[in-house]
């Protein structure tokens, strides 16, 4: 059984404990929409100021929607457009302080300001993204980008 923590530690040791449970989550579990679903609940849960994040999955060369927590989200993006296109495109993380200045932003809600996308990569190859918006501007940091690459690189391991 799932337990809300309440999370009292350093931002550092915060992280370390959220990878901790996905590993629980997924431990054992093959099913990869199951744990990419727990994954964005586990993230929606943990994370302050977000407004959306989730999972675009890497299918017939473009991003397709996956398991997501916030408002309905645009389905298909292709590798050359957006965010998210262009992380899965590179496959490097993409941090964005302020959406609107990102050239070929798709605005799936309004409310976004800010963006970090991580591509989920597994044995050399591409398997999706993991998405994070904010209505805060710059709301993602070197922390962030930092935990939530070994929170995906934790998380391909089981899909």
């Amino acid at each position: 059984m799932f337990h809300v923590e309440a999370y009292q530690g350093t931002r550092e040791q915060n992280y370390e404990s959220v990878i901790r449970q996905l590993q629980a989550l997924v431990d054992g579990e093959t099913d990869r929409i199951a744990n990419l679903s727990n994954a964005s609940a586990l993230l929606n849960q943990f994370m302050d100021d977000i407004n959306w994040v989730g999972f675009y999955l890497y299918k017939d060369g473009e991003l397709v929607l996956g398991p997501f927590q916030g408002l309905p989200a645009c389905v298909r993006i292709p590798l050359s457009r957006g965010v998210c296109g262009k992380a899965a495109r590179e496959r490097a993380i993409v941090r964005v302080a302020n959406v609107h200045e990102f050239p070929g932003h798709i605005a799936c809600d309004a409310a976004s300001q800010s963006e970090i996308v991580i591509p989920m990569v597994k044995d050399g190859e591409l398997i999706g993204v993991l998405d994070i918006d904010s209505p805060k501007p710059d709301r993602f940091d070197e922390i962030d980008e930092s935990y939530l690459q070994q929170f995906v690189i934790r998380l391909c391991e089981c899909l």
